[in-house]
């Protein structure tokens, strides 16, 4: 059956010579030019839309003098608009804890191209100024992490955990000589509990795969980028004014620091971990990243262990607030932990020995320059992650809480000890991991290290992450539970069914 319109033709529509069929419909021309009007309007707001988009980028968030942003700002709109879009798109259909997480990322994502917009029309300012640009995204990245914190409980932890870990890769516009594999180091990060997501859904929901994989996208993307753009470190303008803090992206809320001193600068910039003044720079701007969020953390909320009526010590030269996201509550202050507080951060080689210690949210700790005779021991490292590169003797982590370590190959063991949270990452060979007197410790095993020995006492929650096929990885429970009997020679002791 055919209809007709007859509002497009004359009086009925049935005599009306200039009418047309299509589709089943009788089309007056004037229906035709409508139509046709419309989708003209349409393509003409979708690019007003973007062009008022890009002015206002300019005037919140700086630019070239002509108003014009540079091509790598246009490109990474591109990423904006695809993986970014479509894990915020997942992340809205999964809901809960996952699209609140996703809210936030957004807002890093939008507050760095302002960033970017900043950087395309001006030239590299001071190491201070560039700490203060930085601050309203290193603000937005601890928020993110202390959301995931709070939600230990939620069933959608592993989603939030992957996030969590990998959210520092935002600190790439402080990195040189080498954002790219900066960047693809924390997207391994996010893998650790990606594969769990997997692991739980892959036969269950194909939702949360797809998200996944959206997720994983961004990073590799943004890799593709910054090759493309940004190969050696971020691009900044050479004929526009020096960037000034006086003018923060309006797209990242909260405003910046007030103007002041820039932080101490950790013991890191004055490791001889790097040859040259390549990565001496990089982990000092990275460090200032970090150490930027928490001046406005500061002024958010002083906790009664920061505060100096009720806790001396704070007063005494060289003290320090305890900064960073905090992974464990801590609202019993004891006389013993204050004094910990007040220790700076040292990362340093004396002697063989490679010195990590008191680091507090220092996420992208590298140790480059090693030799087979040296060692590494991590002390009292709270939510940090170590990079050890080349061949050691041994490394030790003690008394560390949510403390990450990657190595490569190590001749002896890598020990863990009093500590709480810890994951461990081999890329090449280990013949021994010893875990004594910890809770919690996932061990990320590479093909070449399967053989090695897990040694462990007192302690609880631990898996094993051994590589299967697809590239996912296998997580094995270790056992916690034994059973011991007499065999009439001797004790014979077993790991209990219900240990795993």
């Amino acid at each position: 059956m055919q209809y007709c319109l007859p509002y497009f033709s004359n009086q009925d529509g049935r005599n009306d010579p200039h009418s047309v069929w299509t589709g089943g419909l009788r089309l007056h021309p004037r229906h035709v030019r409508i139509r046709s009007g419309m989708a003209e309007l349409a393509s003409l707001v979708q690019r007003l839309e973007v062009a008022v988009g890009r002015l206002e980028a300019v005037s919140g968030g700086g630019g070239s003098s002509s108003g014009a942003v540079s091509a790598f700002v246009d490109d990474y709109d591109v990423l904006l608009s695809g993986p970014v879009a479509k894990y915020v798109s997942l992340s809205q259909q999964i809901g809960g804890d996952v699209q609140k997480h996703a809210e936030m990322m957004k807002k890093a994502f939008d507050c760095q191209r302002q960033f970017l917009v900043t950087a395309s029309g001006s030239q590299k300012p001071s190491e201070a100024v560039l700490s203060s640009l930085l601050a309203p995204v290193s603000g937005i990245i601890r928020d993110i992490q202390s959301f995931r914190e709070q939600k230990r409980t939620s069933p959608l932890f592993n989603h939030l955990s992957a996030i969590s870990e990998s959210v520092p890769a935002f600190g790439w516009v402080a990195m040189a000589p080498k954002p790219g594999p900066y960047v693809k180091d924390l997207q391994d990060a996010a893998m650790f509990y990606t594969n769990r997501v997997l692991k739980d859904y892959k036969d269950k929901d194909k939702m949360h795969v797809d998200w996944v994989k959206a997720y994983l996208s961004i990073w590799t993307d943004l890799q593709d980028y910054i090759k493309k753009y940004h190969t050696t470190g971020l691009t900044w303008s050479k004929t526009g004014p020096v960037a000034s803090a006086s003018t923060p992206p309006a797209a990242c809320g909260a405003p910046p620091p007030p103007p002041g001193p820039p932080p101490p600068p950790m013991n890191l910039d004055q490791s001889p971990a790097g040859g040259d003044s390549g990565p001496v720079s990089h982990n000092m701007l990275f460090a200032s990243i970090n150490k930027g969020a928490d001046i406005t953390k500061g002024l958010k909320h002083v906790s009664d262990d920061q505060k100096t009526h009720k806790n001396p010590t704070l007063k005494a030269p060289g003290g320090v607030v305890r900064t960073g996201p905090k992974p464990f509550t801590s609202t019993r202050p004891t006389a013993a932990a204050s004094p910990s507080r007040t220790l700076p951060p040292v990362l340093e080689l004396e002697g063989k020995k490679w010195k990590v210690e008191n680091q507090e949210g220092a996420q992208g700790l590298v140790i480059g320059d090693t030799e087979l005779k040296q060692v590494v021991y991590a002390f009292k490292c709270n939510n940090s992650t170590l990079q050890v590169k080349g061949k050691i003797n041994s490394i030790i982590i003690d008394n560390c809480k949510k403390f990450g370590l990657v190595f490569d190959d190590v001749v002896g063991i890598v020990e863990v000890i009093n500590s709480k949270s810890v994951k461990v990452q081999v890329m090449g060979k280990i013949p021994t991991i010893s875990i004594n007197k910890t809770d919690g410790c996932q061990v990320y095993l590479s093909a070449d290290s399967l053989n090695c020995e897990i040694i462990t006492a007192t302690s609880s929650e631990m898996n094993v992450l051994v590589p299967g096929e697809g590239g996912e990885y296998d997580e094995i429970p270790v056992p916690e539970q034994f059973k011991t009997v007499w065999d009439g020679k001797k004790l014979v002791t077993t790991a209990t069914e219900i240990a795993g």
